[in-house]
């Protein structure tokens, strides 16, 4: 009889996480637990389910017991992959559900920077367009994105479902070889040039050491003048201070961020205090349809019944 965890269970707000419980293990569910309580409560677990709570090689070593952690997310940032690989734990992830959802935010995001919704809404609860003199209210600029270039930044799942919505825009859609590559892959484009004739570019890479601050000064200066930046992926990608510069510069007309590097940011975090127009945050929600909730809830459990049958599958 296996005894499983979930750590911090209110990261999938209302989804029903009734397909977890399986008939050869007992659910035990936390809305949150502080780093201190993680190793009491996993003390007994031979399965463990984060989200974010972060399982570090000084915690695994202190859990025996532990045999499985399913990762309620694609990343595994929060995981110590060599202290388990070491200790003999088995980590699988969840893919794919997010494949739509994701996408559909990056062009939420995406078309309130070119369409000035929000802004227009807000003109109209003014009075604005009452007062007008004209039948329309141009006050803000809108854009449209046919003919645009569209630079996808990691063609993954996510990366590919998004440029399939940027094609369908009709916009002219560029993949990003890896920075720093010597050759380029066929259909893509050397990183520099695709920033350089980039209208929109879109991250959708992994957080890595060689990806942390991908996006900076630096890189910022290479972007044609006047683009726009979308984050979905992961906030450390992008150096904060040199977001909000390249914005005030004029250097980036626009960004839609829904992932910041600490999350849940500070109370004085730089990007959040901005009063900059055209910077638009989200709180790390665009994988969070209830449908891709509810598909990985359906996937967390075939994880946990797949590892019990002796046949893991997602292993990271």
């Amino acid at each position: 009889m296996h005894t499983m965890v979930f750590l911090d269970a209110a990261t999938m707000g209302d989804a029903d996480l009734s397909a977890l419980q399986q008939q050869n293990a007992t659910l035990v569910c936390h809305s949150h637990t502080l780093a201190a309580d993680i190793v009491p409560r996993l003390q007994h677990a031979t399965i463990a389910i984060v989200n974010k709570a972060e399982l570090t090689a000084d915690i695994l070593q202190q859990l025996p017991a532990l045999k499985l952690i399913c990762v309620a997310a694609t990343g595994v940032n929060n995981v110590d992959l060599t202290a388990a690989a070491a200790l003999g734990i088995t980590v699988c992830n969840v893919r794919g559900y997010a494949d739509t959802a994701v996408p559909q935010h990056v062009f939420a995001l995406l078309l309130q920077l070119t369409n000035q919704v929000q802004q227009y809404h807000r003109a109209v609860q003014r009075g604005d367009w009452q007062r007008s003199r004209h039948f329309c209210l141009l006050d803000y600029p809108v854009t449209e994105l046919a003919g645009k270039c569209f630079v996808v930044i990691g063609y993954g799942a996510l990366g590919k479902a998004t440029a399939g919505l940027a094609a369908a825009f009709g916009m002219q859609v560029v993949i990003a070889e890896q920075p720093g590559a010597a050759i380029c892959r066929e259909g893509r484009v050397a990183f520099n040039d695709a920033l350089a004739q980039a209208d929109v570019i879109s991250l959708h890479c992994p957080l890595t050491a060689d990806t942390e601050h991908l996006f900076n000064r630096h890189t910022f200066a290479m972007v044609k003048r006047g683009a726009l930046l979308l984050n979905t992926a992961r906030g450390g990608l992008v150096d904060a201070a040199a977001l909000l510069d390249a914005l005030q510069s004029g250097q980036l007309a626009g960004a839609a961020l829904d992932v910041l590097q600490q999350e849940p940011p500070a109370a004085d975090d730089l990007l959040c205090n901005s009063s900059h127009p055209n910077l638009i945050i989200t709180p790390h929600m665009a994988w969070a349809s209830a449908e891709a909730r509810r598909r990985m809830v359906q996937q967390l459990a075939a994880n946990v019944q797949a590892f019990i049958s002796g046949q893991p599958q997602h292993k990271v």
